[in-house]
């Protein structure tokens, strides 16, 4: 689950992270009575709240010198679809803005912290070279990338955050409020079960301060049961329909950009038979786990679900019974497709559990389904079926 800027520097707060004095609007006319009001001042920014990086290249963060810039600036961001690296060519919405105050801003650094399976730990990385093009440097000097491993239960001890906080520039005179904030954002990670978290830029001011400009966070979905705090932060309208609607019947699913749906049990397999299908000359459209204890209407809102997907020309089922059978898989395929009629190629592959009995049903139905042998012949099958 993924939260707005605003949201996780209310996170980040918690933990004595430092941020400016700022708050989330949806109108012009808001935007400057905040302004003028609650935070105060004479130097703002009027940033866009999507759920994507990128957004000052696209326009969506704005420097306000003036009550009347704010405004400005927020009518004109507010309603705007917003286009960035990470948005995609249709770019999203934005139906609110974070209006900040300013900073004289000194030096901008970069912070992160992600799970580093290779080693099992936790893993905070930090830049002199915060900013917009942090995907750059990490890919042309990765050398600038600094890194220090930590296990949950220890945290970042305070030698680690000193020696981050030296090796990627901090002034001496701030090595201290760094490294402290360092330590506080490996406890909020960690306490939050959050999968990811980055403060890009974290900035140091010309009056001494160490501070939390911006902020992005994805959280652990298994683990939000123990956080309602967060779970309310869940903003719908930036999540794809069908992984909402996916989300309802505990699916697991993500929108591609192809035409070929698939249904698989196992995230390994699903994996597996997206790279065959490419590797056979298609593109899948998603990636779909029904998992192993689906019922009959999982798989049949499974079913549905990539049926919507108006780029779908075709749909791969490929179900190895276990604790899933594959007469429910077939059930729920019988199901799915006389309520919603197939009019496109449908080849399934089963194996395992039940299997005959699972074929037998599809046989029985009538439904012009194309039958495969194993996962080869089935990528063959679906891609030549929907050139």
């Amino acid at each position: 689950m993924n939260i707005h800027e605003y949201q996780a520097k209310t996170v980040l707060a918690k933990f004595g992270i430092p941020i400016l004095k700022g708050a989330y609007v949806n109108s012009p006319s808001e935007a400057r009575r905040v302004a003028k009001d609650v935070i105060g001042g004479d130097v703002w920014v009027v940033k866009a709240q999507i759920h994507a990086g990128g957004r000052g290249k696209g326009g969506g963060v704005k420097l306000a010198k003036s009550l009347d810039e704010v405004e400005a600036h927020a009518k004109t961001i507010i309603g705007m679809q917003l286009v960035t690296h990470q948005t995609g060519p249709d770019g999203k919405k934005v139906n609110g803005v974070l209006i900040e105050q300013g900073c004289a801003i000194s030096h901008e650094y970069y912070l992160g912290i992600v799970l580093d399976r290779a080693v099992g730990k936790l893993c905070m990385m930090a830049s002199s070279e915060g900013g917009m093009e942090i995907e750059k440097v990490a890919e042309k000097s990765p050398e600038k990338i600094i890194k220090e491993w930590f296990f949950p239960g220890d945290g970042l001890f305070p030698y680690q955050a000193r020696n981050l906080a030296k090796a990627i520039g901090v002034p001496p005179e701030l090595i201290g409020k760094a490294a402290d904030a360092f330590v506080r954002l490996a406890r909020c990670y960690v306490e939050s079960d959050a999968s990811l978290m980055e403060i890009n830029p974290l900035v140091t001011t010309k009056d001494g301060q160490v501070i939390a400009l911006d902020a992005k966070m994805n959280f652990d979905d298994n683990a939000l049961f123990r956080h309602k705090d967060i779970v309310a932060m869940r903003d719908e309208t930036e999540e794809d329909p069908s992984e909402l609607e996916a989300h309802k019947y505990d699916l697991n699913f993500i929108k591609l950009d192809g035409t070929i749906g698939c249904m698989v049990n196992g995230a390994g397999l699903a994996m597996a038979t997206m790279d065959i299908i490419k590797l056979s000359g298609g593109s899948p459209a998603n990636f779909l786990d029904v998992g192993g204890g689906a019922t009959k209407e999982n798989v049949t809102a499974a079913f549905k679900i990539i049926m919507k997907d108006p780029n779908v020309k075709g749909i791969l089922v490929n179900i190895f019974g276990g604790i899933m059978k594959c007469d429910i898989v077939a059930e729920g395929i019988i199901a799915a497709t006389k309520e919603v009629g197939l009019k496109i190629p449908v080849v399934v592959r089963l194996e395992g559990t039940n299997v005959d009995r699972g074929k037998q049903l599809l046989r029985d139905s009538k439904l012009k389904l194309i039958p495969a042998d194993d996962l080869g012949d089935a990528a063959k099958k679906i891609v030549a079926a929907v050139v």
